[in-house]
C-alpha cells in the first residue's frame, strides 16, 4: 500500500484423450498394430519440427541482442516495443553504482537505468519506512527531484502522520505497530515498462504486488495482498534518475490461487526473515 501523487488463463485449447491399446499384433477388434516403420517416420517428423522451432527461437533471441536498445518506445507494434515487453534479461550494465541511505542510486542514463530506478523507488515509497518520520525524509530525499522534494516531504508528512489514517491501518500515533504485532508494508515489482524516453526525461510504469497489514495473533488488520501499477515521471538530475511525480492505479490483479493462508506467526517470521532486493532491468 502506498499513497500516490493523485491522491482461467491459457489459449483455450481442448485436450484429446488417447487410449493405449494392448501391445499385440492385433487388438480385440482386429485392428492391426502400427508397424515400427510408421512410428519411426512420425517420430522423425516430430524431431525435425522440434529442431526447427529451437533454431527459430535462438535466432529470435539473438536478433534482440542484449536488449540494450535506447530508441523511443512510443510506436506500438515496433521491434523496440516487443523487446520492452520481454522478461527481464541481463544487459551487462551495472544497474546501480551506489546508494543513498538504504536505497540504490547511480542508475545509468538509459531506458534500462530508468526502469531500474522506478522499480527500486516503488519499493522505497511502499515500505514501512514511510511510516517513520526520519526514514520518510531520507526516502523522499533519495527518490524525488530537488525541484519537488520539499513540497513532497510536506505532503507525505501530512499523510503518513495523520492519526486517523494510522488508526485505520492499526498503527500507533507514532507509526509503530502495537506490542506483539509486526507491521508489514512491502512492494514486490513484477515488471516495468518504458512509456516514454527522451533525453533527460523518462516515463516508466511499474506493475507490482503489495503486502500490507499487521501480522500477529491479535491483529485486526491481517496482512493482505494487493496489485497496483505506478507510473513515474523521471528526470535526469546530478547523474541519476529522480521522480518529479507519479500516479497509481489498481491492478491488473490475477486470479488468486486457492492456497491456505499462513498463520500470523509464520507471516511475521517470513517478513522478518526474508530481506528485499535491489531491482534491475
Amino acid at each position: 500500500m502506498s499513497i500516490g501523487d493523485d491522491g482461467g488463463y491459457g489459449d483455450g485449447r481442448t485436450g484429446q484423450t488417447r487410449t493405449r491399446l494392448p501391445d499385440s499384433e492385433s487388438d480385440t477388434y482386429g485392428t492391426p498394430r502400427r508397424t515400427r516403420s510408421t512410428l519411426s517416420s512420425r517420430n522423425l517428423i516430430t524431431v525435425v519440427g522440434v529442431v526447427v522451432l529451437l533454431i527459430a527461437a535462438i535466432a529470435f533471441a539473438n536478433r534482440g541482442g542484449s536488449g540494450n536498445s535506447e530508441t523511443d518506445t512510443g510506436s506500438s507494434g515496433s521491434t523496440t516495443d516487443q523487446a520492452a515487453a520481454q522478461p527481464t534479461a541481463p544487459t551487462g550494465t551495472k544497474p546501480a553504482t551506489g546508494k543513498t541511505g538504504s536505497i540504490a542510486s547511480g542508475f545509468p542514463k538509459t531506458e534500462q537505468g530508468a526502469q531500474s530506478a522506478a522499480a527500486n523507488y516503488v519499493v522505497a515509497l511502499s515500505s514501512d519506512g514511510m511510516y517513520n518520520a526520519t526514514r520518510r525524509q531520507e526516502i523522499a530525499n533519495a527518490v524525488y527531484a530537488t525541484s519537488v522534494a520539499a513540497a513532497r516531504k510536506t505532503d507525505l508528512d501530512k499523510a503518513y502522520s495523520n492519526p486517523a489514517f494510522l488508526g485505520r491501518v492499526g498503527l500507533k500515533p507514532d507509526g509503530t505497530a502495537p506490542a506483539g504485532l509486526t507491521f508489514v508494508s512491502r512492494a514486490n515489482p513484477v515488471g516495468t515498462k518504458v512509456e516514454a524516453f527522451k533525453g533527460d526525461t523518462a516515463k516508466v510504469s511499474v506493475w507490482y504486488s503489495a503486502l500490507f497489514g499487521l501480522a500477529g495473533t491479535k491483529s485486526q488488520n491481517p496482512v493482505t495482498e494487493s496489485w497496483y501499477t505506478n507510473t513515474f515521471d523521471l528526470q535526469w538530475q546530478n547523474g541519476d534518475w529522480k521522480v518529479t511525480q507519479f500516479t497509481q492505479k489498481n491492478g491488473p490483479a490475477p486470479i488468486g490461487q486457492d492456497q491456505t493462508a499462513a498463520s500470523a506467526e509464520d507471516m511475521a517470521k517470513a517478513v522478518q526473515g526474508y530481506g528485499g532486493f535491489t531491482y534491475a532491468r
